[in-house]
């Protein structure tokens, strides 16, 4: 472990800082490789091995270290324990880009208390990129603290989206959001992993992330990462993103433009 964040951060931290490159080696290993792919819900709503084996991995880490505590995860589902912190782990984050040989994928861990996000970990394994937050403590990359764009004008700004496995229902009129800015002349970035997502706002490399369709796995790091960053996530109307909620449609923004964000989808 990096003396740095052995100096930082608390040992819940530092189990999901672990855990997390725990897993990405498992991906690493299995990334453009042959493995067994199935569907959940839809054709586009793939699970791989590697899901399940970094799933596994993490929950038994975070287990040898904190054998009390409950789980929500996208593959496992709850695991209901007596411990006062929940873990919300998605193992790989943006698996159809995995299944697909596109090396954009995460981990994503985030442990939460009474509702609130105190540890978020997103770890891109073969950038080797690890974002860390902490309650209060601040977001960092590798070590150097994250700080979200100061980009006030919508104009300058570049955002990025994403979409849900349901899209063709068009839920939440997503595809009218998408065409709204589309038809502003804004650059718009799609990676197929809201986890990158999320992260590159905190990092300052995207001023404006929005998708519907996300579950507490897909957004609780991140949203901490952004709030440590002096960034905001919101639902589309403003309202806070609950983790209780399996399907948020989220908003994530520097404090500039969520304003503009937020009134601009409230007209759709």
């Amino acid at each position: 472990m990096d003396n740095f964040y052995e100096k930082n951060f608390s040992k819940i931290t530092l189990t999901a800082i672990e855990a997390a490159k725990m897993a990405g080696n498992i991906l690493k290993e299995g990334f453009r490789t042959k493995y067994n792919i199935s569907k959940k819900s839809g054709k586009h709503n793939l699970v791989t091995e590697y899901d399940l084996k970094s799933e596994k991995a993490i929950m038994a880490y975070i287990s040898e270290k904190f054998p009390n505590d409950s789980f929500l995860c996208e593959e496992e589902g709850i695991v209901q324990k007596d411990g006062e912190i929940q873990w919300i782990i998605d193992p790989l984050d943006g698996t159809v880009n995995f299944a697909h040989e596109i090396p954009m994928f995460a981990v994503n861990i985030a442990a939460r208390k009474d509702d609130n996000i105190i540890s978020g970990v997103t770890y891109h394994p073969l950038l080797e990129e690890l974002f860390v937050a902490e309650k209060g403590k601040g977001a960092f990359l590798n070590g150097e603290k994250l700080e979200v764009t100061k980009t006030k004008d919508l104009d300058e700004a570049i955002l990025s989206t994403g979409f849900p496995y349901d899209l063709i229902d068009n839920p939440n009129k997503c595809v009218e959001r998408f065409l709204k800015i589309l038809k502003l002349g804004l650059p718009i970035r799609r990676i197929g992993a809201a986890a990158l997502d999320l992260a590159y706002v905190a990092a300052g490399r995207f001023d404006v992330f929005w998708e519907t369709g996300l579950g507490a796995w897909d957004c609780a790091p991140g949203i901490l990462l952004i709030e440590e960053a002096g960034g905001i996530v919101t639902h589309f109307d403003g309202s806070k993103v609950s983790l209780k909620n399996t399907n948020n449609a989220i908003v994530a923004t520097n404090l500039h433009l969520h304003t503009t964000i937020t009134e601009l989808f409230k007209k759709i």
